[in-house]
C-alpha cells in the first residue's frame, strides 16, 4: 500500500451510466494505481449520504427519464458540488450530467429539468439527434476524440469556456462549432466512447489536479500509451 489514497466519487451510476461512461472511472483508477496511488471508488445514488472525503468526481449520461429521476436529489446536493468546484476539485461530467450541471434541460416535450447551475449553460431538446464520431481541438488538450449521441443542444453563456472547437461532428449544438465546457477544473462534454481511454491526457490532467489538491505536488509516471495512441490514429481517420 502506498500510504497515499485518492477517492473517486461516481455520481448516479445506477441511472446515469450509458454508452460506456463507466469506463472513465476505470481509466482514472488504473492510471492512479500505475502512478503509485491507492484508489477508493464510492458510488453515489439518489438518497445516499453525500461523502465528505473525496478527491475527484465523475458522472455519465442517461436518458431523459434518468435525468428526471435524479433531478431532485441532484438539486439537493448541488450546493456541495458547486462549493467543491469552486475549491478546484476536478470533475468530469458527460452528456446527461453535463446538461444537468448547467441551468436547465428543456426537453422536446417542453418539460424543464432544472440543473444545478455550476456551468453557465442551457440545453434544449431538438428533433434532430447528433450521432457519430467527433473530433475537437482544444487549446488545453490538443485533439480530443470521441463519439456523440444526443438530441439535447447546449448553448454556453458568458462565464464558461468551451472544451474545444469541433473539427468533425456537431458538438454542443448545430450552430456554433463548440464542444463541451470548462469551469475551473470541471469538464463537461458530450463525448462518449468512453472519453478517457481515447484521451489519456485528459485523465492525467484530472488526476494531477486531484493529487495536487490533496498532497501539494504530483510526480507523473511514464505510462506506456502505445495502444491508446494507435487507437487515436485510427479514430481520426474514421468517417463521421
Amino acid at each position: 500500500m502506498s500510504q497515499k489514497l485518492i477517492t473517486i466519487l461516481q455520481l448516479y451510476p445506477r441511472d446515469m451510466n450509458i454508452y460506456g461512461d463507466h469506463g472513465n472511472m476505470l481509466v482514472l483508477k488504473k492510471r492512479l494505481e500505475w502512478s503509485g496511488y491507492d484508489v477508493k471508488v464510492i458510488e453515489y445514488n439518489q438518497g445516499d449520504e453525500f461523502p465528505k472525503d473525496i478527491d475527484l468526481i465523475v458522472g455519465g449520461g442517461g436518458q431523459d427519464s434518468g435525468q428526471t429521476k435524479i433531478q431532485a436529489d441532484l438539486i439537493k446536493i448541488g450546493p456541495k458540488l458547486r462549493k467543491l468546484a469552486d475549491a478546484k476539485m476536478p470533475m468530469l461530467m458527460v452528456c446527461g450530467l453535463y446538461q444537468l450541471f448547467g441551468k436547465f434541460f428543456q426537453t422536446i416535450n417542453n418539460e424543464t429539468i432544472e440543473g444545478i447551475g455550476l456551468f453557465d449553460i442551457e440545453t434544449y431538446g431538438k428533433s434532430e439527434r447528433l450521432i457519430g464520431n467527433i473530433l475537437i481541438e482544444s487549446d488545453k488538450f490538443g485533439y480530443i476524440i470521441g463519439y456523440e449521441n444526443h438530441s439535447g443542444q447546449t448553448f454556453l453563456g458568458q462565464s464558461v469556456k468551451p472544451l474545444g472547437v469541433v473539427r468533425m461532428g456537431a458538438g454542443n449544438n448545430t450552430t456554433d462549432a463548440h464542444e463541451g465546457a470548462m469551469y475551473k477544473n470541471v469538464i463537461g462534454s458530450y463525448l462518449h466512447g468512453s472519453l478517457l481511454p481515447k484521451n489519456p491526457n485528459i485523465a492525467d490532467y484530472l488526476i494531477e489536479q486531484a493529487v495536487i489538491n490533496k498532497y501539494g505536488e504530483f510526480e507523473p509516471q511514464i505510462i506506456d500509451d502505445r495502444f491508446a495512441d494507435s487507437a487515436r490514429k485510427v479514430a481520426t481517420r474514421r468517417p463521421r
